[in-house]
């Protein structure tokens, strides 16, 4: 990572203190030592950046197996115009916490972020499958609930940290339904900020806005990654909340607007669609796998030389 959050700028994030979102971001020490502003849901975090209370915001945008954070990511597509400049992978695992003395036969309630308690369904079916699920706006908040006074009987689903923080016992450790649980965050900031510089190892992330909805619409799109062999990551689709049946296309794909067959896709894309909306080229997380952009960068070069050796014969009128 070059491009590395100061120690005096400030990133927003979804609080109170102890949720995932700070796990994530206290896992890179450069986020880690800014000044931090826990905000009550995503779309506090990123109106706080938007705003200017805060120099970046840092927000889950997907999970292995809920998929697509809503909250965050319509935010990014419709409300907001701000840029991905790095994102994060997390491990998530689950912990079932509650106040001291009580065991896992007392609980009749369980509190917790609707994702995460969505992620333990098959857990809670097995080991507490009468229990009432009631909702938090995050994993801390729902830690803190049951630590300031929640009900007899009642457990939150949370981080290790969070039973830390407010003095919870773990009741169950590991209850996710699933060991391959991971999230990703993405660090986002104002326009203004600029993209950070190519890495060798980046992502792409543009919204697709057709002209009209017809056949073969969506071909048209895939086929000018395809053409150019730029490896497509995600393809998502959402309700553009103008009309129904309306839908435009989120997708990620590897590599950044400053490699060359990049640019010349999304150039072909705002010629083609209504609307092209650019939410950010950053670095990718995990482990680099740029065989495939290289060799797509170095064929696009080829054609251009070609089509330069042509046009040198154009005569001058």
């Amino acid at each position: 990572m070059t491009d590395r959050v100061a120690p005096g700028a400030t990133v927003a994030y979804l609080g109170p203190a102890g949720t995932f979102t700070e796990e994530a971001l206290r896992s890179e020490r450069d986020l880690a030592e800014a000044r931090l502003l826990p905000e009550r849901s995503f779309a506090h975090v990123l109106a706080a950046v938007d705003e200017g209370r805060a120099d970046f915001g840092f927000v889950a945008l997907e999970n292995a197996i809920e998929g697509s954070v809503v909250a965050a990511l319509d935010q990014l597509v419709f409300e907001r115009n701000l840029l991905i400049v790095r994102e994060v992978l997390l491990p998530v695992t689950q912990h079932l916490l509650a106040a001291a003395g009580t065991g896992l036969g007392d609980i009749d309630r369980v509190v917790s972020f609707p994702v995460a308690t969505a992620q333990c369904r098959a857990w809670l079916a097995t080991h507490l499958p009468d229990v009432e699920e009631v909702a938090a706006t995050s994993t801390a908040e729902a830690v803190r609930t049951v630590a300031e006074g929640g009900r007899p009987g009642t457990a939150a689903i949370g981080t290790a940290l969070a039973g830390s923080l407010y003095g919870l016992d773990l009741l169950a450790s590991g209850i996710e339904d699933t060991d391959h649980n991971v999230t990703r965050f993405c660090l986002v900031a104002p326009v203004a900020a600029g993209i950070p510089a190519p890495s060798g190892h980046d992502k792409t992330t543009v919204v697709c806005f057709q002209a009209a909805d017809r056949p073969g619409s969506l071909h048209g799109i895939l086929g000018q990654f395809s053409a150019r062999d730029i490896n497509l990551v995600k393809l998502e689709s959402r309700p553009t909340k103008r009309a129904l049946g309306e839908y435009c296309f989120i997708v990620d794909f590897e590599g950044h607007v400053a490699d060359e067959v990049v640019a010349d896709c999304l150039r072909d894309l705002h010629v083609a669609l209504r609307e092209v909306k650019f939410l950010g080229s950053y670095p990718a997380a995990g482990h680099p796998s740029v065989g495939r952009r290289r060799d797509a960068h170095e064929a696009w070069a080829s054609a251009d030389a070609w089509i330069a050796s042509i046009r040198r014969s154009i005569r001058t009128p």
